[in-house]
């Protein structure tokens, strides 16, 4: 008889490390809903569902799925606009389009994307993270907009300077995060245990030993938060501005996941990640996640990497996490009432501030300064606008700075004081050097002949050509002699 082990012999590995992401997964989908906006429990759904849906199908085999703290600012944003009766709608909407994405293998070419981008829409989520949930540590109301964040710090410390529930609130949120960083520095025995973990448990201990007067989780249970969306949500499908929210959903958290697969598969040896089935997989998952009013979903880097630390050999680890979350959501949910608020904006805020790239900032900085400027005007794009709208600038920015280095050109003049002046043209000659050329042509004496030497031009467009016979057409007509052309054979 075939045993256990021989039919699953990955099995022991696979078990412990999904003990370990789901220890890793539990603060983080409870933070990421709080900070969102909706209950506690739809963190955990979105959770259960990226384990047994998402887990399931193939595409990544070691990346886990769940709520991620990269969505926070834009489904904040979409459910203050739209309630979270809609955000249901938006989510399964965003899955279908991953759907469609996968299906018409569009999934690799998120691939192309511009790093600098990424790093500058993380690192801009990560500015307004930090600041949204230092009032939510406080107890304290945050301004809508990010920039209003920013510019209302210094007075939310002030307010909190005068109140004994603010202080005591902080308190628990900066213990947080000192625990979150320390807990690396403690004994291997207690490292086993995630750090966000053991920040909550200290900090939820805390608040009931001392009597803290700080706020805490809202529990409504498992079932009571599900909420299939009705016809008035479908609804709002016919207000055109529900479209770009759906739109940014889509291409944000699949740029989230997609990247996250890259760096997952520089972690372990096991199988590359196939991109379009991914993208199917998280279509399908965040399809669930709406039908059932949940958060959306991408893979995370965090419970990712922890997963294959922990020393995952197959996605039975990813599955199982989604098991023991769901007998947690199901048996315990009276533990969640007992977890203060401003640790989970605490976590949160670790987490923000490991999105901001320090290091690629300052790497970028020293070799490609123009990169490192598209991260910048991302980032602050991001907090000044919104994110959608930031991570547009940044792709235009990039396909600008692209555009524009692929249309190097070189412009050689040789005069000899006597006989035609030559002319050679080497590179891209596009619109964007366009009156660099003209420039240098229409400088030529008018009275002497000139030879234009285009054959070590690589590419020729429809305006520099244009441009170029209308210049020689001109030269020619006061000239005394016709412009010689010079093309590549």
């Amino acid at each position: 008889m075939t045993t256990l082990t021989s039919k699953f012999p990955h099995l022991r590995q696979d078990f412990l490390a999904s003990i370990v992401v789901f220890l890793v997964a539990v603060p983080l989908c409870v933070g990421v809903a709080v900070a969102s906006g909706v209950p506690a429990e739809l963190g955990l759904v979105t959770g259960i569902v990226g384990g047994l849906v998402t887990g399931f199908l193939p595409g990544s085999s070691l990346q886990v799925s769940g709520p991620a703290a990269g969505l926070t600012v834009l489904v904040f944003e979409a459910v203050s606009e739209f309630g979270v009766g809609t955000l249901g709608v938006i989510v399964l909407m965003a899955g279908l389009l991953q759907l469609a994405m996968g299906f018409f293998k569009i999934g690799r070419w998120f691939r192309a994307i511009s790093v600098s981008v990424v790093e500058g829409m993380l690192c801009g989520i990560g500015l307004v993270i930090i600041a949204g949930q230092i009032y939510a540590a406080a107890g304290l109301k945050a301004p809508e907009t990010g920039l209003g964040k920013i510019a209302g710090l210094p007075g939310a410390f002030a307010d909190a300077l005068g109140s004994t529930e603010a202080l005591a609130s902080l308190a628990i949120g900066a213990g947080t995060i000192a625990v979150i960083v320390l807990w690396k520095r403690m004994p291997k025995a207690l490292r086993s245990v995630p750090g966000a973990l053991a920040a909550v448990v200290l900090a939820t201990a805390a608040t009931l030993a001392f009597g803290l007067p700080v706020a805490t989780v809202t529990v409504e249970g498992l079932f009571g938060v599900i909420q299939v969306p009705g016809g008035d949500a479908f609804g709002e499908l016919a207000t055109p501005a529900i479209w770009g929210t759906i739109v940014a959903f889509a291409l944000i958290a699949s740029a989230e996941s997609l990247f996250s697969a890259a760096a997952v598969d520089r972690l372990h040896d096991g199988p590359r990640t196939e991109y379009d089935k991914e993208m199917v997989a998280q279509g399908v998952g965040n399809t669930v996640c709406g039908l059932l009013g949940a958060l959306p979903m991408t893979a995370v880097i965090v419970r990712s990497s922890a997963n294959v630390s922990a020393g995952a050999r197959t996605k039975a680890s990813r599955v199982l996490h989604g098991a023991w979350l769901l007998l947690f959501a199901a048996a315990l949910p009276s533990a969640l009432a007992l977890v203060p608020i401003p640790a989970l904006a605490g976590i949160l805020v670790h987490a923000g501030w490991k999105l901001i790239p320090f290091r690629q900032i300052s790497a970028l900085w020293r070799s490609h300064r123009g990169e490192a400027l598209i991260l910048v005007v991302t980032a602050v794009s991001i907090v000044a606008v919104n994110m959608f709208e930031g991570v547009l600038i940044g792709l235009a920015l990039s396909v600008v700075k692209t555009a524009w280095e692929a249309s190097h050109l070189r412009t050689e003049i040789v005069d000899k004081g006597a006989g035609p002046i030559q002319v050679h043209l080497t590179g891209n000659a596009t619109f964007l050097r366009l009156p660099k050329i003209l420039d240098s042509l229409e400088a030529l004496p008018q009275d002497r002949p000139v030879e234009l030497d285009l054959s070590g031009l690589h590419h020729l467009d429809h305006a520099c050509r244009t441009a170029l016979e209308n210049w020689a057409e001109r030269h020619s007509a006061v000239g005394s002699e016709p412009v010689r052309v010079t093309t590549a054979a």
